[in-house]
């Protein structure tokens, strides 16, 4: 797993077909996929360079009460369902990617693609059964694309669309959580009076570590072929709410920014996972909520914390609100 990042620099230098598509060899790992019932051209994917589930996921993830060795800065993702919390460090995700769990007894999948810092929980219910998801060691638009081990459908992780196979077309249901500090997560828990769940790393992994050392200041995304973003820097950090986009610059001068219902505040205290070698010394990108207001309440809805090429790419080119006054 430490060559990881060596893959993917090569992926630059290599030419774009020494990572295209090999169908062959992927219908031969994906032999209940129907990949005549596709909503995108196949040319669109391209290999990451680890195989089916070379990525490992977790399926029976375990948690611990207490861990001392992640940094109270460190990026979290933290679930909250039917008055049960846990803690998904982003230490361990960045090693798996999806993890398949339950909480307040609801199936979730939890998942975490490193190339676009992208962090989303979808329920894991779907057509009347449970679905299992898996890393499918494609991408496509610098994303993971999971599979699910029911029907080997390919699904998108950052819309969560059915790409290729028997559920082309269809969305998975997202499911807000928030990407915090460990330190914010554990004061949210002692607040409400939660067990504390954290989740462990299942293997032996060098968790903590970062293997995509400078990723985020690198200027340019990993295996990657679309069109950029022209108006703003295609690494920067974005935050986007309801198919919008703010540039983190702009929600880290204002602190706070209130569109119709929706509010978004900024605190500081959260690390870049994918700058330094240590995820712990990573700079201060600070953390968002992003809430909605309902009857004189807060509530946290769905949001995402990714770069503006990701942005870019999955919502046709929209332009990313860099001013406070649109």
């Amino acid at each position: 797993m430490k060559k990881l990042l060596g893959i993917l620099v090569l992926g630059l230098l290599l030419s774009g077909s020494a990572f295209s598509l090999n169908l062959d060899r992927v219908k031969s790992e994906f032999p209940k996929n129907r990949f005549e019932n596709s909503i995108i051209s196949l040319n669109e994917i391209i290999s990451g360079g680890p195989p089916r589930d070379g990525i490992p996921p977790i399926d029976n993830p375990k948690f611990l009460k207490k861990n001392d060795k992640i940094g109270l800065e460190e990026p979290v993702i933290f679930l909250e369902i039917n008055n049960e919390a846990k803690i998904y460090p982003i230490r361990v995700l960045t090693w798996h990617e999806i993890v398949n769990d339950e909480i307040g007894g609801v199936p979730v999948t939890v998942t975490f693609c490193p190339l676009c810092n992208a962090s989303i929980v979808f329920d894991r219910r779907f057509d009347e059964e449970v679905l299992d998801f898996g890393t499918s060691g494609r991408l496509r638009n610098s994303d993971l694309i999971m599979y699910d081990r029911q029907t080997e459908t390919f699904w998108q992780q950052f819309t969560g669309q059915g790409l290729v196979g028997e559920y082309a077309g269809l969305k998975l249901k997202k499911i807000p959580s928030l990407i915090i500090s460990y330190e914010e997560a554990l004061r949210i828990i002692n607040e409400k009076g939660y067990q504390t769940q954290i989740l462990k790393g299942p293997e032996v992994r060098p968790y903590g570590d970062n293997p995509y050392v400078g990723y985020d200041k690198s200027g340019f995304p990993f295996l990657y072929n679309g069109s950029l973003p022209k108006d703003i820097n295609p690494m920067d950090y974005v935050i986007v709410v309801n198919d919008k986009a703010y540039s983190l610059t702009l929600i880290q001068k204002m602190k706070k920014l209130e569109i119709d219902d929706i509010i978004i505040t900024w605190q500081e205290g959260l690390n870049s996972a994918l700058e330094d070698i240590k995820i712990s010394d990573g700079r201060d990108l600070g953390f968002v909520r992003v809430q909605r207001k309902e009857n004189n309440q807060l509530i946290d809805i769905i949001y995402d914390y990714t770069f503006a090429f990701v942005y870019h790419a999955f919502h046709e080119g929209k332009k990313i609100i860099q001013d406070p006054s649109p």
